[in-house]
């Protein structure tokens, strides 16, 4: 596979969130490769050593658990000091754990809303004044296609990364007039290494297949592909909208 080289990417500071393994990490790569300088957030400190290891490019880690607010901006203080302020965000951190809707309490509820959803707004609030400041700006967010297909089995995942729409739309509106675009990737059932060792099935895959158009499963590359024009020159009048990489699904 021949995929394109963004020119305007190089040396472009990106900060990317939960950067360490599944879609992250080739998000990390991705970047990594058009000779951007890559700053990555991740609470799995021996993933992000592996993946530092792995990758030929300019990468800067620092740890953090996204659901704790005072220690995102730490991290993302600590990347600026690093290598200065973001020209890209990718809000991809998420975790679409099951769950039997009965079972819900309050305070699951309100862990899942700040592992899916509540990092993302706070990620943007600590990276806009410095994307302001440098001119304009892209920030990505990660929803999903599994609300739009009716998906059952994970009510509180699917209501976050349904209100990641919303979020990317009025953000849009709000950091518009400073040249910063958002958007919305909205992946289908990407074979990370997570899915394949948690959810993947025969019977699953069977089942599927039969709602994409296509009939290959999704490899994370080609959502890092996405990400990568969405945050090019190539996308500069690209905002408020939902990019989906799904093979036809929905």
């Amino acid at each position: 596979m021949t995929f394109a080289n963004y020119p305007s990417l190089k040396d472009k500071v990106v900060f990317v969130t939960g950067g360490a393994s599944g879609i992250g990490a080739d998000i990390v790569r991705a970047f990594a490769a058009q000779g951007a300088q890559v700053g990555f957030i991740d609470i799995d400190e021996d993933a992000a050593v592996k993946l530092m290891d792995e990758v030929d490019g300019d990468l800067t880690f620092a740890a953090a658990d996204l659901t704790d607010i005072e220690a995102l901006r730490v991290a993302f203080a600590a990347l600026e000091n690093e290598v200065g302020y973001a020209d890209v965000l990718v809000n991809n951190a998420a975790r679409d754990d099951r769950h039997d809707w009965r079972d819900v309490t309050p305070e699951y509820w309100d862990q899942r809303q700040a592992t899916n959803l509540r990092h993302m707004f706070f990620a943007i609030q600590a990276v806009a004044d410095g994307m302001i400041s440098k001119g304009g700006g892209s920030i990505i967010n990660m929803g999903s296609n599994s609300w739009w297909e009716a998906a059952g089995g994970m009510p509180s995942y699917t209501t976050a990364k349904a209100a990641v729409h919303g979020m990317t739309r009025g953000m849009a509106r709000d950091l518009g007039p400073h040249r910063i675009r958002v958007n919305t990737v909205v992946p289908g059932w990407i074979m990370t290494e997570r899915q394949k060792q948690l959810w993947v099935t025969p019977e699953g895959i069977a089942k599927h297949k039969e709602r994409q158009c296509l009939p290959d499963l999704i490899d994370p590359v080609y959502v890092a592909r996405m990400v990568l024009f969405l945050a090019s020159d190539d996308a500069k009048m690209c905002t408020a909208t939902n990019y989906v990489v799904d093979a036809g699904s929905i």
